[in-house]
């Protein structure tokens, strides 16, 4: 079990491209924290920097408040399951769980004990004399996670593990990595492109972006407090809901409005409380709604009343307990120079109950309160 503290570190190549830019971060013992982030953000170079296989260009890196840039990646005790799991083909799955103990010269008796107790672990006892051929994509992927577990390490490092399997087996394999991270009660890095992976598993989510570091939480404040509109947009699904608008306080009025495609939204007085967000009114932001906040049922429209506005369905997707509406509002209308307006895209998640169908022009209910606004200029939350 062990900590593992990043001190600002870099990783440049050859030729001037940073992989990895001004890394820091504190992962205390036992946690299980979740790279995240586009593919080419940095997050897989981060794990190969701890795990040695790519060398650090500054910034220091410790395991247990041990330096470890200078360390071989064979005495950092730390194991690493890779995204293609890397098993050998000639090798029985107890000989593959066992190979690297036998490098270790581990006694006979020990290594039995160990692979016996992975395979107990990870269900697969009975596979132990198969090889790799003869098992399936979830399957292999235990055999990779029991050749880590036999190892024993303080660290466990995983660099996209699930990305090989099928969408019911990810699902499966999400609980199972779960379970284990509880059962080991040892540190796990986590690397995904998948969101969903990373706010059903992390204790943390480090969400990153070109290199850099956008914002370390908890899934759930991730998603109810993003920093930014990058990460805003990242975490969640469907995606928030991004509107160009202007914030307008009408003469004479106390309340605010964003106004967009000539549609105006109140917004709740508590936004502007211990907020500077009265400093951006007549100016032009970016609003942000969960499609969890567009509501079409009825008990809705009396509850947010001060909010609703019309809306034309482009068309619907039925995702089973729910729907998703793609709307589009403020659109068909001319413009001063005589130009059809496009109008804004959202996307609403609603009931399965909703009778909305493509084409219906229908009443949306707004719910304001968990809105966000965003600076456009540096693309910074200015409230949530």
């Amino acid at each position: 079990m062990a900590s593992v503290l990043f001190k600002h570190i870099y990783k440049r190549y050859p030729g001037g491209v940073t992989a990895v830019s001004d890394f820091t971060l504190d992962i205390q013992d036992k946690e299980f924290v979740i790279l995240v982030g586009p593919s080419g953000c940095g997050k897989t170079t981060t794990l190969r920097m701890i795990a040695g296989l790519e060398e650090i260009t500054e910034g220091e890196l410790f395991i247990d408040e041990k330096r470890i840039n200078d360390v071989a990646p064979k005495d950092r005790d730390i194991a690493m399951v890779f995204q293609n799991y890397a098993l050998y083909p000639h090798m029985s799955v107890f000989d593959n769980m066992a190979f690297g103990l036998k490098l270790r010269k581990v006694r006979k008796e020990e290594i039995k004990r160990r692979v016996e107790e992975a395979a107990r672990i990870l269900d697969i006892t009975h596979l132990l004399d198969r090889k790799p051929k003869a098992l399936s994509g979830g399957q292999k992927q235990r055999v990779a996670l029991g050749r880590a577990i036999v190892r024993e390490p303080k660290v466990f490092l995983l660099d996209e593990p699930l990305s090989n399997l099928d969408a019911k087996l990810r699902a499966t394999m999400r609980t199972e990595l779960t379970k284990l991270h509880q059962s080991l009660q040892t540190t796990f890095i986590y690397v995904t492109h998948d969101q969903v992976e990373a706010m059903t598993m992390a204790s943390r989510i480090v969400v990153m972006k070109d290199g850099v570091i956008q914002q370390v939480d908890t899934p759930q404040n991730l998603y109810d407090y993003p920093c930014n509109i990058f990460v805003a947009g990242f975490i969640g699904t469907p995606q928030m809901n991004f509107i160009d608008c202007k914030l307008t306080k009408p003469k004479g009025q106390d309340d605010c409005f964003i106004e967009f495609n000539g549609i105006s939204i109140k917004l709740p007085a508590s936004k502007f409380e211990d907020s500077n967000l009265s400093e951006y009114i007549g100016k032009d932001v970016i609003a942000g709604l969960r499609p969890e906040l567009l509501h079409d049922e009825p008990v809705y429209m009396e509850k947010f009343k001060d909010t609703i506005i019309e809306a034309k369905v482009d068309f619907t997707e039925l995702m089973g307990a729910e729907i998703y509406l793609y709307l589009n509002i403020g659109g068909g209308e001319e413009t001063l120079k005589g130009i059809i307006s496009e109008g804004t895209n959202l996307i609403a998640r609603v009931s399965s109950q909703s009778t909305a169908k493509a084409g219906d022009v229908i009443k949306i209910a707004v719910d304001t309160s968990r809105i966000h606004i965003f600076d456009k200029e540096t693309a910074q939350v200015i409230v949530h």
